[in-house]
């Protein structure tokens, strides 16, 4: 059953005929960024041809628990494909950013162009794929070889190269040699061991991502320090080369999300986990007590097998060990720390919206799913939500004043929450009882919002009051200055595009042209992850010994950075907060949740209103989201943590 035909806005219908479409086919230089080149390598092969060797001869093999991931579903996800019409709208050929993380095998492939995704092929389905990340060399050039030549260098240069690490810039080789973390192996083909594939440095080459638009054009570079002169060309079109993108690392430049960054900056980095004992009480527990425990099947107090020292890295806790096969050769040895494929994070929506447009036959890539991969797929949102509840502890006291005390305190190697931020939300749900159980007053409700639709009205599931004093959210604030809305006109933006919309009655919130008319250092929440160039708000929880200056250094400060302890330079921020909350008349207790949404009604609501419909490859797909967001439960938020007080 599809949602009323009241949510297709026949009004839009007029703005399509009207609206040029947008699909660059040739990549603007200010979007193009350093690494391996399109047609510069031999296609990378189906994960099809990997399964043969690699699946179903456990269910922790690397290609059974690889398709119950995200990573492998990227390309399908409806969200994704929402956010790239926008941006394609937003700065025609910008798709280009998108599909270089979403489809790296179209995208090196040359499918990227036109820049809307209509000339990926069907070969290119699977998202980020197995010869991706096992062909994959580090950046910085010292190490095995990947292909990078000039001006597309993703490194400092110099004797001491530092690597680009982030926005896809990856470096992959030309042999086809796979590369992974051990020396000796059983393979039809060639191998090669990786040191890069124990490091974090891998993960961040896609999971820190940097605007390279807004780098070389805004007038603060998106960034809390504007690069300096000669470092940014400032001009569309100026010859690649002469970009933010290729003077300077990822992290200087144009935020939109900063996972790598973050833990980076986190004292867990170098962190040993054969040292778990040591870390601070309240961190032990939860996922990095998870990690520690699969760790110790290797047998060296959390080491590897091979003796190395193993660290809090990306994949100590997104690919923890189990003892197993590499692949289904009875030659193969039997490792005691081999990595499962399965990438868990913390979605536990989009899986669900996949497989509602395939079985109606809408999704853009990859469709027909069969039945394993389903199921396959639905193991995977039970381990996200394992990996959620994981994440985070909760605490309730009761002060003598009588308020309650609640702490939440982060136990991840990053933010909590972290990645994509825009339509992502964690906040503290708190419902007070009297002593009879009847419920006085809920803080943090989430519930039914009467929504009006073309004079129509629709109910959907949002959170009610987000800026009740007694709710505490933790979320990330994207927005535009009023000096790049200037810019942005002047570069031909139609001043009437919405930055935000009003949630009840879909009217615009705010326009482009209206920030461009307000006075100078004037800045506005935006949903424009293209165009936006100001973070407004980050009040997302730091990990345990995030470091102020290297924070600083990577754009990835709280916002505003007094918070957590305001640690100043040279300081580390609270891995937790803290906060009061008074409790109503007659309360006798609280139950406390710590919840968290992927995606919320706001940003679905803005995907949809915001796509004129001028793209015939794009036009549908935010009804896509929007209905299959609709019918899968509203991406309703999960239950990280709960706790029960009894009040005196």
């Amino acid at each position: 059953m599809r949602i009323p035909r009241l949510l297709a806005i026949p009004a839009l219908a007029g703005v399509a005929a009207a609206a040029a479409p947008f699909l660059a086919v040739t990549v603007p230089t200010e979007v193009q960024m350093p690494g391996t080149q399109p047609n510069q390598v031999v296609g990378l092969d189906d994960p099809a041809n990997c399964s043969s060797c690699h699946g179903f001869y456990d269910p922790n093999s690397p290609f059974d628990s690889w398709q119950g991931s995200m990573m492998s579903h990227a390309a399908r996800d409806p969200l994704f494909w929402g956010a790239l019409a926008i941006a394609e709208q937003d700065y025609d050929g910008s798709g280009d950013l998108c599909l270089r993380c979403h489809t790296p095998a179209g995208w090196l492939a040359g499918e990227s162009t036109p820049t809307d995704g209509s000339a990926i092929g069907p070969d290119h389905e699977n998202g980020v794929e197995c010869a991706l990340c096992h062909r994959m060399a580090d950046p910085d050039g010292q190490g095995l070889a990947g292909v990078q030549n000039p001006p597309f260098i993703a490194n400092t240069g110099g004797p001491s190269p530092e690597a680009f690490l982030g926005s896809g810039m990856y470096v992959i080789n030309a042999t086809g040699t796979r590369y992974g973390p051990y020396q000796f192996t059983t393979a039809p083909h060639a191998t090669q061991q990786s040191t890069f594939h124990r490091e974090s440095a891998l993960c961040g080459t896609c999971h820190d991502v940097s605007n390279p638009v807004v780098g070389d054009l805004a007038h603060n570079n998106g960034a809390t320090t504007p690069l300096a002169s000669g470092q940014f060309s400032g001009v569309p079109g100026s010859p690649v080369g002469t970009q933010a993108a290729f003077l300077n690392q990822p992290h200087a430049y144009g935020v939109v999300e900063r996972t790598y960054s973050e833990h980076l900056a986190s004292a867990l980095d170098d962190f040993p986990v054969s040292d778990y004992d040591l870390l601070p009480a309240e961190l032990r527990g939860g996922v990095l007590l998870d990690a520690r425990d699969a760790a110790l099947i290797a047998g060296n107090g959390g080491d590897y097998a091979d003796g190395t020292t193993r660290t809090y890295t990306c994949q100590t806790c997104h690919m923890q060990p189990v003892e197993m096969r590499g692949c289904g050769l009875a030659s193969a040895p039997i490792r005691s720390d081999m990595p499962v494929h399965d990438l868990t994070g913390g979605n536990t929506w989009a899986a669900k919206a996949i497989l509602w447009l395939d079985e109606r036959g809408r999704l853009k890539l990859g469709g027909n799913i069969d039945p394993m991969t389903k199921q396959l797929m639905l193991n995977g949102i039970e381990r996200a939500r394992d990996m959620l509840q994981g994440a985070a502890d909760l605490r309730v006291q009761q002060q003598p004043s009588g308020a309650v005390r609640v702490g939440v305190i982060n136990r991840t190697g990053h933010k909590l929450f972290t990645g994509y931020p825009e339509g992502r939300r964690m906040w503290v749900n708190l419902r007070w009882y009297d002593a009879a159980g009847n419920l006085l007053r809920e803080d943090g409700e989430y519930g039914a919002l009467t929504a009006t639709w073309n004079g129509r009205n629709i109910t959907v599931d949002t959170l009610l009051d987000p800026a009740d004093p007694d709710t505490r959210v933790y979320e990330v604030k994207p927005g535009i200055t009023q000096e790049w809305a200037v810019q942005l006109l002047g570069l031909g933006a139609d001043p009437s595009t919405a930055l935000v919309y009003d949630r009840t009655d879909s009217s615009p919130a705010m326009t482009l042209g209206q920030l461009a008319a307000m006075p100078p250092g004037t800045a506005h929440e935006s949903f424009h992850f293209v165009w936006n160039n100001i973070v407004l708000q980050d009040n997302r929880i730091p990990p345990w010994g995030f470091d102020y200056d290297m924070a600083l250094e990577r754009n990835a400060l709280p916002v505003p950075a007094t918070q957590y302890g305001d640690p100043g330079p040279g300081g580390q921020f609270k891995h937790y907060d803290v906060f009061d909350v008074v409790p109503p008349p007659g309360a006798r207790g609280v139950r406390a949740r710590l919840m968290y949404q992927i995606t919320s009604w706001e940003y679905v609501q803005f995907l949809f209103l915001a796509n004129k419909r001028s793209n015939p490859f794009l036009a549908d797909v935010g009804i896509d989201l929007l209905e299959s967001w609709y019918r899968t439960g509203m991406a309703e938020p999960e239950v990280m943590m709960k706790r029960d007080l009894l009040l005196q």
